[in-house]
């Protein structure tokens, strides 16, 4: 295995599910079953780090040529249960996305069209092979989207300092492990937990506000759970975020229970409270999106 970079790389945010082995088909739940005995796993910091890296050659690899075969493994109540990197896969939708969130010319400088072509070439090919395939993880960029909160509570927010100091008490070393010993800010909430949230939030957003980009969201992110095993595991995690907010920032941040609160309000036909618990919301994070126009 190579040798792993320690620079960290930021930025980026995760919402992943980790599906117990008896979900996977064989072959590929021996291969799994043989990984999670590895001692070696690599984080998610190396995950991005190989990523970026693709992107540095003239021209640049935005889509790896081979899909991974790595995967984060977690232990749930003695269950093995896998996130598949699915890097490939990843790769093309998030191309995808770039047309509609950076200006052509700079989408351009990054990413020549000619490569652009050939990967959306190759991702149409590859998906009449596979018209199932989804990912185990989706990824965000200086932010966690709000619907991500409504799948998990305060109760299950897990934060780690980093060096030793764990914020809350409970298994650091799980934590440590995950994260090299960094900062770790997430959230683990079992499937059938995270499915009831969505199933209860769009009742009451739809019966306060008709329709709007949180209910969609929602919408999405749901049909997405509904494709996993209901044993599998749910974990929003901030990921390189961590690595760029300021310790006491981390520690104040409970936008999971701001959303439970703002929809518990709506609920009960309490706009006031409602709009008091987005507006922490709102602040919050536009504070993180002002620290990525910065840099």
């Amino acid at each position: 295995m190579p040798k792993v970079s320690s620079v960290v790389v930021p930025y980026a945010t995760y919402l992943r599910v980790y599906e117990p082995l008896a979900a996977f088909p064989e072959p590929e739940r021996s291969h799994w079953a043989d990984y999670a005995r590895r001692p070696d796993r690599p984080s998610y910091q190396e995950e991005l780090r190989r990523s970026l890296a693709d992107l540095l050659p003239t021209p640049p690899v935005p889509v790896p040529v081979h899909e991974s075969r790595e995967a984060f493994v977690l232990d749930v109540d003695g269950v093995v249960c896998v996130c598949p990197w699915r890097t490939r896969l990843r790769g093309w939708q998030a191309l995808q996305e770039l047309s509609e969130e950076l200006p052509r010319t700079v989408l351009d400088a990054a990413l020549p069209e000619i490569v652009r072509r050939q990967a959306a070439h190759d991702y149409e090919r590859w998906l009449v092979r596979n018209p199932d395939a989804r990912p185990w993880i989706r990824t965000a960029t200086w932010q966690v989207p709000l619907n991500w909160f409504v799948l998990v509570s305060d109760e299950e927010r897990e934060y780690v300092k980093g060096a030793g100091e764990p914020g809350v008490p409970g298994d650091y070393a799980s934590l440590a492990s995950f994260g090299d010993g960094l900062p770790v800010l997430r959230y683990r909430t079992p499937m059938v937990q995270a499915r009831r949230r969505v199933a209860r939030a769009l009742r009451a957003l739809k019966e306060a506000i008709d329709e709007g980009p949180l209910i969609d969201g929602l919408v999405d992110v749901g049909r997405w759970l509904e494709e996993f095993h209901p044993r599998s595991l749910v974990e929003l995690d901030y990921g390189g975020l961590v690595h760029v907010l300021p310790a006491g920032d981390l520690e104040g941040d409970h936008s999971a229970a701001d959303v439970a609160e703002g929809i518990e309000a709506l609920r009960h036909g309490d706009g006031a409270a409602a709009g008091e618990a987005y507006g922490r919301l709102v602040e919050r994070w536009r504070a993180v999106r002002d620290r990525r126009s910065a840099n």
